[in-house]
């Protein structure tokens, strides 16, 4: 089933929030500082404050419980089922097996000064997801910078 994304935007914004807001602080409670290499790659992105970082490797990145919210991000192509990282703020899941390759690390690190630079999860979110409808996931212009900021370990 094909949804509009761009119509139901407006009323999956306060869920998608919600549901990013409670998943991010349980990362923060639970996820593991970095460690000095991956600060470092974290600066190197731009972070301004990569010390506030947890890091939580998953099994699985999770998906919404809402049938609804959980359909437009699969379709929106946010939460896949081959989905290695997500970036919820200070709060990043990596899939097991993943964690080392900094190449997906320095991307979902530049997401953290994506929300760095927006102050709030709701704020980079209402933004973003906005890029998602308009311009697609791989076009929208936060995931061009995210990509354009990946980088091997030097």
């Amino acid at each position: 089933m094909r949804i509009d994304l761009a119509d139901l935007l407006p009323a999956l914004l306060p869920r998608a929030i919600a549901w990013a807001e409670a998943l991010s602080r349980s990362i923060l409670e639970s996820g593991a500082p970095l460690k000095s290499a991956d600060l470092a790659l974290a600066r190197s992105v731009g972070v301004g404050n990569p010390e506030n970082i947890r890091l939580s490797i998953v099994d699985g990145i999770p998906v919404p419980d809402d049938a609804q919210l959980r359909l437009a991000a699969l379709e929106a192509g946010l939460l896949a089922p081959d989905t290695l990282g997500l970036t919820l703020g200070y709060a990043v899941l990596v899939r097991r097996g993943h964690e080392a390759r900094a190449r997906l690390l320095t991307h979902e690190f530049r997401h953290v000064y994506q929300y760095e630079r927006a102050g709030t999860i709701a704020s980079f979110l209402s933004v973003y997801l906005e890029e998602i409808v308009t311009h697609g996931y791989a076009d929208a212009p936060s995931e061009i910078d995210a990509r354009a900021h990946e980088r091997d370990r030097s």
